[in-house]
């Protein structure tokens, strides 16, 4: 059951969380443009908040998982740097007094 979810992609690169992002606030502010102008046409507020709940189920939809079209420009790693010693690095003493400060 565990392997089913290993399979899944879980990350988005950097263009695509921006892409994500534009398209979030997009269906947001055109859902509470549209449910203000219909709340006001009906003269019921009620309308414009189910109209912009509405629009932000289906931003959730459109932006929350990880779609291809958010992973389209993975980055490109650079490979590890090979170990020099097994012996852990020690860093240099410090030759300058530290100043006290009065």
């Amino acid at each position: 059951m565990l392997s089913i979810f290993k399979t899944i992609p879980s990350h988005m690169d950097y263009k695509g969380q921006k892409l994500a992002e534009q398209i979030f606030q997009g269906i947001i502010l055109i859902s509470a443009v549209i449910g203000f102008v219909f709340g006001l046409f009906v003269e019921q507020f009620g309308w414009t908040v189910y109209i912009v709940l509405a629009g932000f189920a289906v931003s959730c939809v459109l932006t929350l998982p990880p779609w291809p079209m958010y992973r389209k420009n993975p980055l490109s790693w650079q490979p590890p740097l090979p170990e020099m010693s097994s012996e852990p690095s020690q860093k240099p003493q410090e030759t300058t007094k530290k100043k006290k400060h009065k």
